[in-house]
């Protein structure tokens, strides 16, 4: 019970002031060192959330990140027996806001007209941990492991003549949370296995900003398997939020 106690002023005291990296108390991190969420890891010496994951793709096109065991690993880097809703937990404890994927609501007034809604939530940035070949740890950006895709049916991203490097962070939209019978309610992408998405799905727990699709051309990217372990080989997927520099007043801001 004590221990349940202090876990909760942890979340309460987390979610109030979003520390965001900044130096937490040695109560609260004792608690949050106790926690368990099978799978996950609550870092807070990398102030991370990392989760076990698996290697399931070294060659194809990409719709996600990562998915939950047994969904989409045919279109996925990694796949993940851990649950989305321990993450998105994990997230919650770490400080990060959650927003919303990607959708449509009604437009106002009660216009039959359904209005756009981009996708929203707190910058997240992804990184692969695995051992190195002297078998020291080692972490490297997702981007490293996913490359624009070539072929005559898909057409290569460019900006301003170059090729366009995949995104450096990731939004936690959150999923969503629907009824489901006279039972609890259901978290969706635990169901749909969209956990971290580069497609949008509508219902993912990490999605890239903006919509991408096959009308817009958004799904032009495939695995870059160099350096990326094995299929069927452990990895650590960590999620870092972006730490946000504290605000400092400076001699110039001050004056009239």
């Amino acid at each position: 019970m004590v221990l349940f106690i202090k876990f909760i002023i942890g979340i309460i005291f987390l979610s109030c002031v979003g520390l965001g990296g900044e130096k937490v108390s040695p109560g609260t991190k004792k608690a949050l060192s106790k926690l368990n969420l099978p799978g996950i890891k609550l870092n807070l010496e990398e102030w991370s959330v990392d989760v076990n994951a698996t290697v399931c793709l070294h060659e194809g096109f990409l719709e996600l990140v990562a998915c939950t065991k047994g969904s989409k690993e045919h279109e996925s880097i990694l796949s993940t027996a851990a649950r989305p809703m321990h993450i998105h937990t994990a997230m919650l404890l770490m400080g990060v806001k959650p927003g919303t994927p990607a959708m449509r609501r009604v437009g106002e007034g009660g216009s039959t007209r359904w209005v756009p809604i981009d996708p929203a939530g707190d910058d997240v940035f992804l990184s692969l941990v695995f051992p190195d070949l002297e078998g020291n740890p080692q972490e490297s950006p997702i981007a490293k492991f996913i490359s624009p895709a070539r072929s005559d049916d898909v057409k290569v991203l460019r900006t301003k003549g170059k090729e366009e490097t995949f995104p450096a962070s990731f939004l936690f939209a959150g999923s969503h949370l629907i009824e489901d019978g006279p039972g609890p309610k259901k978290y969706v992408c635990e169901h749909s296995g969209n956990v971290i998405s580069i497609s949008t799905f509508g219902d993912e727990l990490l999605c890239l900003p903006g919509v991408h699709g096959h009308q817009n051309d958004g799904l032009t990217w495939k695995v870059n398997s160099k350096g990326l372990p094995k299929i069927g080989e452990q990895v650590i997927l960590r999620l870092r939020p972006k730490v946000k520099a504290p605000h400092k007043t400076t001699a110039l801001s001050n004056k009239k």
